[in-house]
C-alpha cells in the first residue's frame, strides 16, 4: 500500500489558513522564523521601552524568551498568526461606567487558545512528526510584531494592531510550528501623519508614536495597579472607565465607518456590563463578583479594585469622540 502524498508547503499553508478561518479567525497569515529585518528593529524597540521603564511593574515583559520564538518551541520555523474580531455594534447605556470592549464577552485567552489547539491537532494529522505550540498574549512573544510580520495588519501609533478593513478591534494569537510554511507579505503601515490617538489620550500616555508609557495609561492602572488608591492624575482623568480604556481606539479613523460586527456567541457582551453603575459595583460581594465575572478576562481585576476604580470614575465626564 502506498501512503497518501505529502502536502507541499504551499498546499499545507493554504489549508492551514482555511482551517483557521473555519474557526472564526480573520485575518490570518503566516510568517517565517526568525523573520525579516523589521523583527530585529521591533526587538530593539522593546529593549528601549523596557530601559525607559515604560512597563511599570509588569516585570514579565522583560522575559528573555520574548526575544526569539525558538525559545518557546525548539526548532520553530514558522508561525500562524490569527486575529479574532471582538467588535460588537452596541454601546453602554448613557451615564453608565465603561469597560473596554475586549472584556465584554468570554475570556479571549480561552477562546483563542481552544480554537488554536484544534488547529494544532489538525496540523498534527497532516504532519504527524511536526511540533507546535499555542501562544496567546500571556505567552512571552512579541505578538503584535509577529502578527504584523504575518501580514495581519500594522502596529499603529497607539501600539495596537490595525487591519485596513477591520480596524483594531481584534485580539491576536499564534501557533508556532516546526513546519516550514509559505509566508505572507508583512503589512505596511498606513497611519501616515495622523496623530489622533496621541492627542486624544487624557494622560499623555502615548509619549511618542508607538511608545505607550504604562505608568500613565488608564488601562494599566485600572487592571494592573494593585495600590489601594489610584494616582491623583489618573483618578482625575479616568472619566467613565473602570476596566481598561478604549479612547485611543475609539478615536482612530480606521475604526470608523462600516465595521464588521461580531456575531460570535462567545464574544457578545454580558448584559450587566452595558448598564453598570457605581452603586452596583460598591454593593458587590465576592459571590456576586464571582458570578458576574466567571469565564471573563476581567477576573484579573479583583473586587476591591473594581470598587476603587468605580469610586474614582465619573461617567458624566465621558468625552465625545
Amino acid at each position: 500500500m502506498f501512503g497518501l502524498p505529502t502536502p507541499s508547503p504551499h498546499s499545507l499553508s493554504e489549508a492551514l489558513r482555511a482551517r483557521a478561518r473555519a474557526e472564526g479567525f480573520e485575518p490570518v497569515g503566516i510568517a517565517r522564523i526568525p523573520g525579516s529585518e523589521r523583527m530585529q528593529l521591533r526587538t530593539a524597540a522593546l529593549q528601549r521601552w523596557l530601559k525607559a521603564g515604560h512597563q511599570a511593574d509588569m516585570g514579565w515583559m522583560a522575559a528573555p524568551r520574548r526575544l526569539d520564538p525558538r525559545g518557546l518551541l525548539d526548532n520553530a520555523r514558522s508561525l500562524l498568526a490569527v486575529g479574532l474580531n471582538y467588535y460588537v455594534n452596541q454601546d453602554p447605556t448613557p451615564g453608565s461606567l465603561k469597560v473596554a470592549r475586549y472584556g465584554w464577552g468570554r475570556d479571549y485567552h480561552r477562546v483563542v487558545d481552544q480554537r488554536l489547539r484544534r488547529i494544532g491537532r489538525w496540523l498534527s494529522e497532516q504532519r504527524p512528526d511536526c511540533q507546535w505550540r499555542v501562544c496567546v498574549d500571556a505567552t512571552p512573544l512579541l505578538d503584535k510584531a509577529w502578527a504584523e510580520e504575518a501580514g495581519l495588519g500594522w502596529i499603529g501609533k497607539h501600539s495596537n494592531l490595525i487591519h485596513g478593513q477591520r480596524g483594531s478591534w481584534m485580539v491576536i494569537g499564534h501557533l508556532l510550528t516546526t513546519e516550514q510554511l509559505e509566508p505572507d507579505e508583512p503589512a505596511r503601515s498606513l497611519c501616515g501623519r495622523c496623530t489622533a490617538c496621541i492627542e486624544a489620550c487624557p494622560t499623555d500616555a502615548i509619549r511618542e508614536p508607538f511608545v505607550v508609557d504604562a505608568r500613565r495609561c488608564l488601562a494599566y492602572h485600572t487592571i494592573e495597579n494593585r495600590e489601594a488608591e489610584l494616582p491623583e492624575g489618573i483618578a482625575k482623568s479616568l472619566g467613565p472607565w473602570v476596566a481598561g480604556c478604549d479612547i485611543c481606539q475609539d478615536i482612530c479613523p480606521w475604526n470608523h465607518g462600516a465595521l464588521i460586527s461580531s456575531t460570535d456567541p462567545e464574544l457578545q457582551p454580558r448584559p450587566w456590563l452595558m448598564e453598570l453603575q457605581n452603586e452596583d459595583v460598591q454593593a458587590w460581594d465576592d459571590s456576586t463578583w464571582d458570578e458576574n465575572l466567571r469565564g471573563s478576562a476581567l477576573r484579573r481585576i479583583k473586587p476591591w479594585m473594581w470598587r476603587r476604580n468605580a469610586r474614582a470614575a465619573r461617567p458624566e465626564a465621558s468625552p465625545s469622540l
